[in-house]
């Protein structure tokens, strides 16, 4: 993975533009939150056989899982603030904006099928409406 260069804080070898990181477009509260789910995920994985470890140990405990999984609680809280750093932010930050431009692409292909699936049911309704309406005119025409 790229990391921001620490003369221009901007990512080398990226497909498009130059996102620049260290300076990076304001995010909505909402993307902040996505960046902020992704960090935590990326140090939840680095630490995913501690975190295990402290869990197994956990079940079927409540309160005493403190004092019990002491040792488990340890280890795991050092490698989340091993791994819970500025830069593995950063680092989450970088992915997220790499992902922008395919999460815009997913975005619009869903608009796509959802107008596509949209246009399919008005012409289902005006077919619908016309075989009614023929309907009609030959019991008109039986009648008369």
């Amino acid at each position: 993975m790229a990391t921001a260069s620490a003369s221009q804080g901007t990512t080398p070898n990226a497909p498009g533009p130059q996102l620049n990181l260290r300076n990076p477009v304001p995010l909505s509260a909402a993307q902040e939150q996505q960046v902020k789910e992704l960090y935590h995920k990326r140090v939840r994985g680095y630490c995913a056989k501690e975190i295990k470890e402290f869990a197994q140990c956990a079940v079927n405990r409540t309160v005493t899982a403190t004092w019990v999984c002491r040792q488990q609680r340890l280890a795991m809280n050092a490698c989340m603030l091993e791994h819970a750093k500025p830069e593995e932010e950063d680092r989450a930050r970088e992915e997220w904006f790499l992902k922008r431009e395919e999460r815009r692409r997913e975005k619009e292909q869903e608009l796509a099928a959802v107008e596509k699936r949209r246009l399919e049911v008005i012409q289902m309704m005006r077919e619908d409406q016309e075989r009614r309406r023929k309907l009609r005119e030959q019991e008109l025409q039986q009648k008369r």
